[in-house]
């Protein structure tokens, strides 16, 4: 008997649909009103999108092998968030130069990351740990708690308004299939994506097969923290405000899945649960989809 197999992405789906319908069940929820579930359910989608980003590093991190994490990202976030809100000041004319340095200091970040966890043969954990650790150190200091600026009004309107009111669609959205697209290529069509995967399989082979290690290594992290620099640019121009925690709650949902976990916690707080119960759920929520992919991996193996 041919046994039956459900890739990971349809699966995610439709336990994210399951999540929302659930949602809607509960006595806080949108019930039987079909508009209150259309707003809900772009929501979702929209605080989705910054999420997927911020993930999309996470996912080349962990492609990678060698035990690859990145939890420096949450951290990189508040840090381009506050870069971007003090850089823009409301002018649109510096939008553009504020996403560049956001880029540029994520993926600075990111290749520290790399360089340490390369040459100096520290583990990523501990390495990322203790990058969070002074970056968030480094954004008590140079702000202590005074951030002045505003966001510009043409991020408010690209990245949390609708598309337009015939077609409401949140832009976030549309910026995220963009950049899904963008991702897909880079990881199917391009020699960096197959180079990536194969350090992923194994490293002495890889490099006997004569792929830059050591280059791609570092190009892996640099390119996972400019991502989470670009998920703070988004995250600023969405919320309009700034905090030192920002971007602390976008760290453990990013190692698991985006829709999902978004649900799961929009799940919780319908049902009106405390903080401390939320995070508990999610953090089993996430070692139980790790322990599953580390089960698939040494099938695969």
């Amino acid at each position: 008997m041919k046994r039956f197999y459900l890739s990971p992405p349809v699966a995610a789906l439709l336990l994210a649909v399951i999540l929302f319908l659930l949602s809607g069940l509960l006595p806080n929820g949108f019930g039987s009103d079909l508009n209150v579930a259309r707003a809900q359910a772009l929501n979702i989608l929209r605080l989705s999108v910054f999420l997927g980003v911020i993930a999309a590093g996470q996912t080349l991190v962990i492609i990678s092998g060698f035990e690859g994490i990145d939890l420096s990202a949450g951290s990189i976030v508040t840090l381009t968030a506050i870069l971007t809100y003090v850089t823009v000041s409301g002018a649109d004319e510096k939008v553009i130069p504020a996403l560049l340095i956001s880029l540029a200091v994520g993926g600075f970040i990111g290749f520290l990351n790399g360089a340490g966890i390369t040459f100096l043969k520290i583990s990523p954990f501990v390495m990322t740990l203790g990058m969070s650790g002074v970056v968030t150190g480094a954004i008590i200091i140079v702000n202590q708690g005074n951030v002045t600026g505003k966001v510009a009004p043409i991020m408010t309107r690209l990245i949390a308004r609708p598309f337009s009111p015939e077609f409401p669609i949140p832009n976030a959205l549309i910026i995220w299939l963009i950049f899904g697209f963008l991702m897909w290529l880079l990881l199917e069509r391009t020699t960096f994506g197959k180079n990536l995967f194969a350090i992923g399989v194994n490293r002495v082979t890889a490099k006997l097969s004569g792929v830059n290690v050591t280059g791609m290594n570092l190009a892996v992290y640099s390119l996972a923290g400019a991502l989470a620099g670009f998920g703070g640019f988004l995250v600023v121009g969405n919320t309009g405000v700034v905090m030192i925690q920002l971007g602390q709650p976008f760290l453990f949902p990013s190692l698991a899945g985006a829709i999902v976990l978004t649900l799961i916690t929009s799940l919780l707080t319908t049902m009106q649960m405390p903080d401390s119960v939320r995070r508990m759920v999610l953090g089993a929520t996430l070692l139980l989809l790790i322990s599953i992919y580390g089960r698939q991996r040494a099938l695969r193996q």
